[in-house]
C-alpha cells in the first residue's frame, strides 16, 4: 500500500528544494483558486508525480502548490481525485498519504457539499465535526504498515477538537458564521435520491458528499491533525425544486469564495 507514497514522497522532495511544510490545504470543487495565494510558490502537475492521476473532475486543476501564505509555508493540493472516477482507495489517498511523509503534521480539508440540515443555505461554511461513512469503503483496508499508524486507528476525534476551536475562533473575528455538523460520505456519481437524503437526515447528517472521509482516515492513521470545511453549494436532493447540477456548485462555491478565501488566510496562521 505503501510503496507508491515513498516513491511519490521521494519525486516531490526533490522538487521542492529543500522546502518542508508542516501544514497542508486539499481544495475541493470550485475552490481552487485559493491556491492563487499562495507567494514564492513552486507548481506540481499531479500528472508528473510518480503513481498521481491527471484529474478529470471540473474544478479541480490538478497541481501541488507549496509556498507561503502570511509568512506560513503550506503546500495546496489544487484538486483531488475520487473514488467514482474510478481509482482505489490506494490512489485516492495517495496524495495525503506522500503529504505525511513529507513531514506535514496538519491538513485541512474542503469539499462541496449538499446540505441537509434544514438550517444549512447554499454558500453557507460548515466546520465538519465527524462524518458517516456510507462508501462502503476504507482506504486501510489491506496489510497494515505499523511504520505508518496501527492497525485499528481510533475515530473518535478524527477532526481535532482544538483545530475546529481555532477555526470558530477566526470565523466570528471575521463576522462569519461558521456553522458546524455531520459530513456523510457516498459513493457517488450520482446525486442521491430524495429518499436516499431523507434516510442521511435520519441517521444524523448534516451534509452529503463524495470525498474527504478517506482522506481524513488515512490522515488520522499517520498520526496528522486534521480539519475540514464544507461549502454547502445545493440543498440535496427533495429539499428544494432545482435540479442538481455540477456546474451550480462549482458557481456557488465561486459566490462563496471570498469568504472562504478570509476565512483560510486568517486560519493559516491558527492551524499552523
Amino acid at each position: 500500500m505503501f510503496t507508491k507514497a515513498k516513491e511519490a514522497h521521494k519525486f516531490v522532495q526533490e522538487k521542492l528544494q529543500g522546502r518542508s511544510p508542516r501544514l497542508a490545504i486539499v481544495l475541493g470543487s470550485g475552490l481552487g483558486d485559493f491556491a492563487d495565494k499562495v507567494e514564492d510558490r513552486i507548481e506540481i502537475k499531479y500528472n508528473e508525480i510518480p503513481h498521481f492521476h491527471k484529474t478529470s473532475v471540473k474544478g479541480h486543476k490538478g497541481r501541488l502548490v507549496c509556498g507561503f501564505i502570511n509568512g506560513v509555508e503550506v503546500i495546496v493540493m489544487q484538486g483531488r481525485f475520487h473514488a467514482y472516477e474510478g481509482h482505489s482507495q490506494e490512489i485516492v489517498t495517495l496524495p495525503v498519504r506522500t503529504l505525511g511523509l513529507l513531514g506535514v503534521k496538519t491538513i485541512l480539508l474542503t469539499n462541496a457539499a449538499g446540505g441537509i440540515n434544514p438550517q444549512y443555505s447554499p454558500g453557507d461554511l460548515v466546520c465538519i465535526t465527524d462524518h458517516i461513512n456510507l462508501t462502503g469503503k476504507n482506504p486501510l483496508i489491506g496489510i497494515n504498515d505499523d511504520e505508518q499508524g496501527e492497525r485499528f486507528p481510533d475515530m473518535s476525534n478524527a477532526y481535532n477538537p482544538e483545530l475546529n476551536e481555532s477555526l470558530y475562533d477566526c470565523a466570528k473575528q471575521l463576522n462569519i458564521d461558521l456553522k458546524s455538523g455531520v459530513y456523510a460520505a457516498v459513493l457517488g456519481p450520482s446525486y442521491e435520491t430524495p429518499a436516499e437524503v431523507k434516510m442521511l437526515g435520519i441517521l444524523g447528517a448534516d451534509l452529503v458528499g463524495m470525498s474527504t472521509f478517506a482522506e481524513t482516515i488515512s490522515a488520522h492513521h499517520m498520526g496528522m491533525r486534521v480539519c475540514a470545511i464544507s461549502c454547502v453549494t445545493n440543498l440535496a436532493a427533495g429539499l428544494s425544486a432545482e435540479k442538481l447540477d455540477h456546474d451550480d456548485v462549482k458557481n456557488v462555491a465561486n459566490m462563496a469564495m471570498q469568504k472562504f478565501t478570509d476565512l483560510l488566510l486568517k486560519a493559516v496562521g491558527e492551524l499552523k
